[in-house]
């Protein structure tokens, strides 16, 4: 009940701000690990990487589920082949991969000439 009402609240302050509110509501219940996920995706969408790779990193270091590690993961291998650090980009899709070894990029990404020749050597493909 209290979290019905907590939510309630939220809605009708949030609704008033010009903000989306379910995106803002969404957030009060994401874990620390989750909110640095979302804030470095944003900032890797935003051309900052820097800020990405360290809010992707203090996600996993916070803790994340295991498709969400895999996706900090692979947005940090992104990161790297773009910054030409083809050692570590291969690092962090291996470590996706440990943690499912069905992960695969997506049509558009792994078509990419900088990361998809990458992830398919890593991932045993040519």
């Amino acid at each position: 009940m209290k979290k019905t009402l907590m939510l309630l609240a939220a809605v009708v302050l949030l609704a008033g701000c010009g903000t989306d509110p379910i995106k803002e509501i969404k957030g009060l219940f994401q874990n620390k690990g989750e909110q640095d996920l979302a804030a470095g995706i944003r900032s890797y969408e935003n051309g900052s990487y820097n800020d990405a790779s360290r809010q992707l990193q203090g996600a996993i270091d916070a803790g994340l589920g295991r498709s969400d590690q895999v996706k900090a993961h692979k947005y940090l291998a992104f990161i790297h082949c773009s910054s030409g650090r083809e050692r570590q980009c291969r690092d962090e899709f291996r470590q996706a991969l440990a943690i499912d070894p069905d992960f695969d990029l997506e049509p558009a990404e792994v078509g990419h000439p900088t990361w998809g020749p990458v992830f398919r050597s890593v991932k045993g493909r040519k």
